[in-house]
C-alpha cells in the first residue's frame, strides 16, 4: 500500500511538526461568487419602459420610491438636454454673417444657464478638395451632432480671411462669450487626426461640455414640476457623454482672447 504524505492524518501532522514531511499545499480558495446588482445598477441600464414595468412589479414601497427618483431624474436630464440642444447641426455662413452668427451668438445663455456661461461656437475654416480639410469636414459634422448646445458654423477659408493660405487649411477658431479661446491652424497636416483628438480638444477649450447628471437636491425640488410636465409615452433618449482625456496636440495655438496681440494670425472680422 502506498504511503500518502499528503494526507491528512495524526500520523503526517506528527511528522510534518518535526520536519520530515513538507507543509500541507493549501487547497485552493473557492472564488466568492459575484455581487449581485444593486437597484440603482438595474436602474442605470434600463431604457425608461423597462423601468415603469419594474416599479410595476415593485416588492415594497422603499423600492417603489427608489424607482420613482430615479424616472424623475432621468426627465430632468432629458429635459436639460433638450434645452440646451439649440443648434445639432453645422451652419453654413458667409463673411457678412461672422459677427452675428459667431462673436454676438457666442455671448448667448442657454435658457438653463443660471451662470451665464454663454455658447460654445467653433468656426470651421475649410476648402474643398484638401484631403485633410474634408476629413475634418465629416468629423465637424458628427461632432456638431453629436453635442448639439455647442455651435458649430462653417466658412470657406478664403472667403473669411482673404488670402488665407491653404496651409493652414482645416483650421478652427473657438468663441464663448465673445472672446476667442482657441485657434486651431492646419489641423491634421502633420498626420491624420482622429475625431476623439477634435474633441478632446474643443472640451480643453470650453466650447463642448461635458454631460452632467442633476443632483438629489436637484431633482427633489423640481419633482412637481417634473411629474406635471413628463410625456407619458415613456420614451426618452439617454445624454452620452464622453469624458475625453486631456493632450496637448501639435498644430494648435494657445489659447487667447480675440484683442491679444500675439495672435498667430490676425483678421478684422
Amino acid at each position: 500500500m502506498a504511503f500518502r504524505h499528503d494526507g491528512d492524518t495524526e500520523f503526517n501532522d506528527a511528522l510534518r511538526k518535526h520536519g520530515i514531511l513538507p507543509p500541507r499545499v493549501p487547497e485552493p480558495r473557492t472564488p466568492s461568487p459575484p455581487l449581485s446588482p444593486t437597484l440603482d445598477d438595474l436602474l442605470e441600464d434600463l431604457p425608461i419602459p423597462e423601468i415603469h414595468k419594474l416599479k410595476d412589479n415593485a416588492v415594497n414601497d422603499q423600492d417603489e420610491r427608489a424607482i420613482d427618483s430615479h424616472l424623475r431624474q432621468r426627465f430632468l436630464e432629458e429635459k436639460a438636454r433638450q434645452q440646451r440642444a439649440r443648434f445639432g447641426r453645422v451652419y453654413p455662413i458667409g463673411r457678412d454673417d461672422y459677427t452675428r452668427e459667431v462673436t454676438d451668438a457666442s455671448k448667448e445663455n442657454a435658457p438653463d444657464d443660471v451662470e451665464e456661461k454663454g455658447t460654445g461656437v467653433v468656426c470651421f475654416l475649410y476648402k474643398d478638395g484638401i484631403p485633410r480639410s474634408d476629413h475634418a469636414f465629416q468629423h465637424v459634422r458628427t461632432l456638431a451632432t453629436r453635442h448639439p448646445s455647442t455651435k458649430f458654423v462653417s466658412i470657406v477659408g478664403d472667403k473669411c480671411i482673404p488670402n488665407l493660405p491653404d496651409s493652414r487649411i482645416p483650421m478652427f477658431i473657438v468663441y464663448r462669450k465673445g472672446d476667442i479661446r482657441n485657434q486651431i491652424v492646419a489641423w491634421g497636416s502633420d498626420k491624420e487626426r482622429r475625431i476623439e483628438e477634435l474633441e478632446a480638444l474643443l472640451v480643453v477649450a470650453g466650447a463642448v461640455e461635458v454631460e452632467k447628471r442633476p443632483s438629489t437636491d436637484q431633482v427633489d425640488s423640481d419633482i412637481e414640476d417634473s411629474e406635471e410636465e413628463r410625456d407619458n409615452n415613456g420614451t426618452f433618449q439617454r445624454p452620452s457623454s464622453s469624458a475625453r482625456g486631456q493632450r496637448a496636440i501639435r498644430g494648435t495655438a494657445t489659447a487667447r482672447r480675440k484683442d491679444d496681440a500675439d495672435s498667430d494670425f490676425e483678421f478684422d472680422l
